[in-house]
């Protein structure tokens, strides 16, 4: 057995030498925490202004060559290249052709159905659209304020994954995938965003805050005055015997006058409880006309 758990552990992992940096867990949770809120916002900001039924869901935060970020999107699509200052480079918000239709669709009355024309949109339809990635930023800037305050901007459209050249081919980027759900119908949304840009904003926002010494002294008061409430606050305590089990059938069957057989042994000491948990042990006695308990340590203890 522990060989085979030696050999499980021996497993070599595949090293990317195109990437080699990668995200770390603290960075991860902290990416995660903030596209979650965005998730949750975006939901409302589809529900408010499509007036139908729509979720949008985090499904993963991963690395990606841009190369393929690009080859992983379908031809065409609609995405919109973004400035988000003070990160360096561009990062760029893909939603697929048919649910940027369906938005449109739903937007202007429509039914918003399942078949939708796949085509660049007109400059009617570019008009309705941009007031809904408007609000869909600023979501997303709210959500992603534990990182940084950035100014997230629209810098051009495309339709194409390959002419969207926001970085090199090698370029290692944070892409983050969502489910689009309007009505029955999921659709695939991403964000990408560039790697090297993002990464000394999570470094810093990852990094502990700096404690001057005014802050450490008001810390220290602060966990004693805490301490010393805590030492004066009156708990319930309880003194009892072992628990006994019973039978259910025995227990319906009891009557006036019936006598239990007890599982607490007559040398045994009581247990001195609160909120369940033993901390101390007792023996039964009285102080003056009052009952009373005197702690008593246990037979470890003793020996």
């Amino acid at each position: 057995m522990r060989a085979r758990r030696r050999n499980r552990r021996a497993e070599p992992v595949v090293y990317d030498f195109r990437r080699p940096i990668q995200l770390s867990r603290e960075h991860s949770r902290i990416l995660q925490l903030g596209f979650d809120s965005f998730a949750r916002q975006a939901t409302t900001v589809f529900t408010s202004w499509l007036r139908t039924v729509c979720a949008v869901q985090l499904l993963s935060i991963h690395q990606l060559s841009y190369d393929e970020y690009i080859d992983s999107l379908a031809a065409p699509t609609y995405m919109v290249k973004l400035t988000a200052e003070p990160m360096h480079g561009l990062a760029m918000l893909e939603v697929p052709l048919p649910a940027t239709m369906a938005s449109i669709d739903h937007m202007l009355g429509g039914p918003g159905g399942a078949v939708q024309p796949v085509r660049p949109l007109t400059e009617i339809e570019s008009g309705v659209i941009r007031g809904l990635v408007d609000r869909l930023l600023s979501e997303m800037r709210y959500g992603l304020a534990a990182i940084a305050d950035f100014e997230l901007l629209p810098a051009g459209i495309e339709y194409s994954p390959q002419f969207a050249q926001i970085a090199g081919a090698a370029d290692v980027m944070v892409v983050v995938e969502f489910e689009l759900r309007i009505l029955e119908i999921a659709h695939r949304m991403t964000l990408c965003l560039p790697f090297n840009g993002l990464l000394p904003h999570l470094t810093k926002a990852a990094a502990p805050a700096p404690v001057s010494e005014r802050e450490l002294v008001k810390r220290e008061e602060a966990a004693r005055l805490l301490h010393d409430r805590f030492a004066d606050v009156p708990v319930e305590a309880s003194v009892r015997l072992r628990p006994t089990a019973l039978h259910p059938t025995a227990l319906a069957a009891l009557k006036p006058g019936d006598v239990l057989r007890l599982a607490h042994p007559a040398s045994a000491p009581l247990d001195v409880c609160v909120d369940d948990t033993t901390f101390a042990h007792a023996t039964a006695g009285a102080k003056g006309p009052r009952l009373a308990a005197l702690i008593v340590g246990t037979p470890k203890e003793n020996a």
